[in-house]
């Protein structure tokens, strides 16, 4: 027979009706027995189903999340070192010391801190309680690599911000590529500004080996000038100008210009400079139409390739103002709409000729003129004038210049052009003297007719000079001095007596006479005899006592 079960609800509402009754009320039993009746089980069956449903099933016990051996203050302060020290260890690709290294170095060596040594008895943590604490306290990695939140940012006016950048363009290879460049370094690139307010674009093609000042200050030249479309009235010079920190901010010929123009120059702060926020994040409005255009325009390259540059940049061009004729990203008009909108009351800034702006893009250089007054740029020698012949000069040369300016001695001078070459054979060409030539010649001529007198050669003076002479002698004092130290025994060339010459032999000696031998004796007295000349009398001393001293040994 299958066994009967109660239905949870009439258990919920039977529990409810007990709940309002009290303890001793009659009413329970009869409760009960009327349920017993209905489903044909025994009532200890109905109180033990009401008391298994009655019992609250405790999930968590009262001391959950609190460590049990280790005070939970210690137990985070430990925690906390650990996500240090992973922390600190981590290389660039994400790297980093492992829990169960970092329990290690805490229980085997210690970690230095401001509050001195900090180390824990072995085997107090374990690897599985300090995983789980990391997680539940917030310390592990993915939860500290949340960056903090980020606010987005807006010009107020048209050509108040530009924002500036590069991109490699995802047409690798174009065909027109190896007719266009000379070098197989060449790789074809999007450069592109987008203005902050309405987020108008515009950008070209171009050929490039890298960020080159010289496309940089090209391409932003076009953009700030009038287009040729009467459909694109997007111009004027902006009051910033947003971009990366590569190598055209950092150049001293872009900074220049810009100055010029009257632009700002702002870049973002560099990697790691903020804490854990990312700081280039606020240039991603140029960097969103880039991707546009690689996702809508440059994915049909790959069924129609453009047959040149010019081509290239035309459908750009199309494709632009239709990007452009879309809508603002939260206004009811579109991006060309926008910017003529929130022109600034005055209107924008015009640009300058290309005449006027090519003499802005001039970097000064210093240089030495050779000896024919030419100079060497890039390979080309340039024929300056005859007198800077070599001279200090400092080059005013232009990126976009075909000729060359120069500056010497505060005074500018030019354009010169490449130098001609040499002249033909048989003919003869004579510069005009220049103002240093000039002068050179007449100090030449002033050094031919100018001489010396014979008195600043000789001893021999004038009267006046000699009385001058004499007259500064009786008023010069005596300088002090110290005697010579002589020797008084090179003082005089003879012994005063035989008793002085025989102590100047026991000095040279090294020993009293007394200690030589009787024939020794005999033979100085008879050197004696024969003179007192100190010279004569130790050169026979010297020669003798050599010859006995080698006939001795030789004897030996």
């Amino acid at each position: 027979m299958p066994r009967k079960r109660i239905p949870f609800e009439v258990l919920i509402a039977l529990q409810n009706q007990l709940d309002a009754l009290s303890a001793r009320d009659t009413k329970r039993k009869q409760l009960i027995e009327e349920t017993c009746e209905s489903f044909g089980v025994s009532a200890s069956t109905v109180r033990r189903l009401l008391r298994n449903h009655q019992l609250p099933y405790l999930a968590l016990r009262s001391d959950y999340n609190q460590p049990r051996c280790i005070p939970e203050a210690d137990m985070r302060r430990y925690c906390e070192l650990i996500a240090a020290l992973k922390l600190r260890t981590t290389n660039k690709k994400g790297r980093h010391l492992s829990t169960n290294a970092c329990i290690d170095l805490l229980t085997k060596h210690g970690i230095e801190t401001s509050e001195g040594l900090i180390r824990v008895e072995p085997g107090l943590l374990k690897l599985s309680t300090i995983s789980r604490y990391l997680k539940q306290w917030g310390y592990d990695n993915r939860t500290l690599a949340i960056e903090p939140p980020w606010t987005h940012f807006q010009a107020v006016h048209s050509n108040e911000c530009w924002q500036f950048d590069f991109s490699h363009s995802d047409f690798k290879k174009p065909t027109f590529i190896d007719k266009e460049s000379k070098s197989d370094s060449h790789y074809l690139a999007l450069a592109g500004v987008i203005d902050d307010r309405s987020g108008f674009c515009y950008q070209e093609y171009h050929l490039v080996k890298g960020e080159d000042v010289t496309t940089a200050l090209l391409f932003l030249f076009n953009a700030m000038s009038p287009k040729n479309d009467k459909n694109c009235p997007f111009q004027g010079i902006p009051a910033v100008i947003y971009m990366d920190a590569g190598p055209v901010s950092k150049s001293g010929v872009f900074l220049w210009v810009m100055k010029q123009l009257g632009v700002e120059v702002r870049v973002h702060m560099p990697k790691g400079s903020d804490g854990r926020r990312t700081t280039a994040r606020s240039k991603g409005k140029v960097e969103r139409s880039f991707l546009t255009i690689k996702c809508s325009l440059e994915t049909l390259y790959h069924l129609q390739q453009p047959e040149s540059l010019e081509e290239a940049n035309a459908w750009l061009r199309k494709y632009l103002q239709e990007y452009n004729a879309m809508d603002h990203r939260h206004e009811d008009h579109s991006r060309l709409d926008d910017w003529l909108l929130n022109l600034p009351q005055q209107g924008f800034r015009e640009m300058c000729s290309w005449e006027r702006f090519r003499t802005f893009a001039r970097e000064p250089e210093q240089r030495k003129a050779d000896s024919n007054g030419c100079v060497g740029i890039d390979g080309i020698r340039y024929q300056l004038s005859h007198e800077m012949a070599g001279q200090e000069v400092t080059l005013l040369w232009g990126l976009f210049d075909n000729e060359l300016f120069v500056e010497l001695k505060n005074e500018k001078h030019g354009p010169f052009y490449p130098e001609k070459g040499p002249i033909p054979f048989g003919k003869f060409r004579k510069h005009k003297k220049s103002s240093v030539e000039i002068k050179a010649d007449r100090i030449g001529q002033l050094a031919k007719a100018i001489s010396l007198p014979r008195s600043a050669l000789s001893d021999s003076k004038s009267s006046d000079q000699t009385l001058l002479t004499q007259a500064n002698i009786l008023h010069l004092e005596k300088p002090n001095s110290t005697p010579f130290d002589d020797n008084p025994f090179l003082q005089t060339a003879t012994f005063k007596n035989k008793l002085d010459a025989k102590t100047a032999i026991a000095d040279y000696l090294g020993k009293p006479l007394s200690r030589l031998t009787d024939l020794q004796m005999a033979t100085i007295n008879t050197i004696l005899d024969e003179s007192l000349d100190k010279k004569a009398v130790l050169e026979k001393v010297r020669a003798y006592f050599t010859l006995s001293s080698v006939e001795h040994s030789g004897g030996d």
